[in-house]
Formats: C-alpha cells, structure tokens, sequence
C-alpha cells in the first residue's frame, strides 16, 4: 500500500508538473516546473529499482540542463506580450502538429508487443549481490568500452569547437596578461620617493 501509495504521489505531481510546463505562460516558471518533472520522475524510477537512471536524471537534467535553460531564459529580455500576440494565428497548426503526433503515438503504442528473444544477446547479471549501477558499469566498461571512449572524444570535440567558434578577439578590449604581468620589474609597477620633513601635503 505505501509504495502504491508514493507511485501515485509521483505520477500525480509527474502528470501535473508536465501540463504546467506546456500551459504556463511565463518561461520561468515552465523550466521550473520541468525541474519538478525531472525530480518526480527520478523518484519513480527509484521505485522500479533503477536508481542510476534516478541519479542520472537529477545530476545531468536537473543540475545542468534544467539550470541551463533557466540562466538562459534569466538573462534573456523576453517581452511577454510580443509572445502572446500570435497565439490564436498559430493555434490551428500547433492542434494539427499534436494530433498528427498522438495518432503516431498511438499507432506504436498498439503496434507495440514484447519480444523475449529481443533479450538474448544483451549481457545480464542475476546475481543478487550486485545491484544494476555496478551492473551496467560492468556491461559500459567491458563490452561497450571502445563505443564509450569514442563518445567521450566527440563530445571532446564538440566542447573545443564550440569554445573557438564563438571566441572572438576584439582589439578594444582589454584582455589579462599574465605572462607580462609576471615578467614585470619593480621599477615599471611602482615609483618610490623620499620625502623630506615638511615637504608633504597638507590635507
């Protein structure tokens, strides 16, 4: 009764939390209700006994997408009224693009059966002692390491692309040094004077 009890406390809050991130109006608040899906969500799959999926889904889309996309929408000068205006000219085509979605949906949904062979060639471990994060760190290690290495080195790639394509030098501004700064001398940075008794200013 009390598992039974918390799924429905998850899904109920998971369903309600999805509908306000489509209905809200104010982009801050629909990240923040996604971030209310990503935590509920977390939470069933802890319930299905998943709990790196669970963990994953909090670090990476709730501690870097989720954060990420309310920076942007933050520091973004959005004007509210402009993006109401062409709501009702819209409406018909985003109702079409939906229903032409829930009918593919629904298609695979009863086209959907399952398949036990499916599973024969995917390496599982039945024991009890090890539980599914060392599982799957056993499989991703092991099987799939060289598919795993070369997915690091993509990303490296994208991340250095990126950073060079929206670098830019301007040349009125100002940038640190710190070469130059380290090889300075005393003399260029700071200019010691000796001054005579009675000759200061008076403040």
């Amino acid at each position: 009764m009390l598992q039974a009890f918390i799924f429905y406390m998850f899904a109920t809050v998971l369903v309600a939390s999805a509908v306000m991130v489509v209905a809200s109006r104010n982009p801050v608040h629909a990240v923040l209700f996604l971030i209310l899906c990503f935590f509920n969500a977390a939470g069933l799959f802890l319930l299905m006994g998943a709990e790196f999926i669970a963990f994953i889904l909090v670090i990476v889309y709730v501690g870097a997408v989720a954060v990420l996309f309310l920076f942007v929408v933050m520091m973004l000068d959005i004007n509210f009224v402009d993006l109401r205006k062409g709501f009702r000219r819209y409406l018909p085509i985003g109702l079409a693009v939906g229903l032409i979605l829930l009918v593919q949906l629904a298609l695979v949904v009863s086209s959907w059966a399952y398949n036990p062979s499916s599973l024969s060639n995917t390496p599982i471990l039945n024991s009890p002692d090890v539980d599914n994060t060392r599982a799957i760190g056993r499989v991703l290690y092991t099987t799939y390491l060289y598919p795993f290495q070369v997915s690091g080195l993509i990303l490296l790639v994208a991340m250095i692309g990126a950073i060079v394509l929206t670098l830019r030098h301007k040349p009125d501004v100002r940038r640190q040094r710190s070469s130059q700064q380290l090889d300075r001398q005393i003399d260029q940075v700071m200019d010691v004077r000796k001054i005579e008794p009675g000759q200061g200013v008076n403040l």
